[in-house]
């Protein structure tokens, strides 16, 4: 069975791969990116689904680990970072709906802006939630997890006990440079559904740092 840092390895070519992968299906056609390669219910978005479920699984054996060696805030937070990847798995999928064919109900439906059994699609007075809270709100959190969180970890005495305290699994500097690449790469892109690369991109970064995080001793 390979080892963590063989798994981490493999996860950290392969994000190297979607990214080459993403630039050559650009380049050569815009429109197979939009309608097939990124498209809804497709390898992209399922990807990402998996990734944030593997990541879920391994903050659940985090958490198992914790138990009885760690405060129960530390334990309580794991399992609780675990449940919003499971929620974020889900909600990536619509929860199934389209796999298994089952409908939306009429209620969901007069706030959900997809017709879809998902949280992060709903709006209610004009206000989606997708462009004002999972949109900006989220994306800064997760730059600032991935690119500065990772440089001022081994600096900053203050930040560092507080990740420690919280057990929030800090990203490594391979994370960051990939992360800061990623962004920079699809920036660079003009196409539809470009972000929903972006997004696998973070599930499987997330599985890294999971894996192997800074501060391994204190979170797993």
């Amino acid at each position: 069975m390979p080892s963590a840092l063989e798994i981490d390895r493999m996860i950290l070519a392969l994000i190297v791969f979607v990214l080459v992968l993403t630039v050559g299906i650009y380049l050569v056609s815009p429109t197979y990116f939009a309608l097939s390669y990124a498209a809804e219910d497709r390898l992209v978005e399922y990807g990402t689904a998996v990734s944030l479920f593997v990541a879920c699984l391994i903050l659940l054996r985090n958490g198992m680990r914790l138990r009885g060696r760690a405060t129960k805030l530390a334990v309580g937070l794991t399992f609780f970072y675990a449940f919003m990847f499971f929620f974020g798995a889900g909600e990536e999928i619509s929860w199934g709906q389209r796999i298994f064919g089952w409908e939306t109900s009429e209620a969901m439906k007069q706030i959900n802006r997809q017709d879809e059994t998902t949280i992060h699609n709903i709006e209610i007075g004009g206000v989606a939630l997708t462009k004002h809270l999972f949109g900006p709100v989220l994306t800064v959190t997760i730059l600032l997890y991935l690119m500065v969180l990772p440089l001022l970890y081994p600096r900053v005495a203050g930040i560092r006990a507080w990740a420690d305290r919280i057990a929030l699994p800090v990203p490594g500097r391979r994370h960051a440079v990939l992360a800061l690449l990623s962004t920079i790469v699809i920036a660079l892109i003009s196409v539809d559904r470009k972000w929903e690369v972006y997004e696998l991109i973070f599930g499987l970064l997330v599985v890294s740092i999971f894996l192997l995080p800074q501060n391994r001793e204190h979170v797993q």
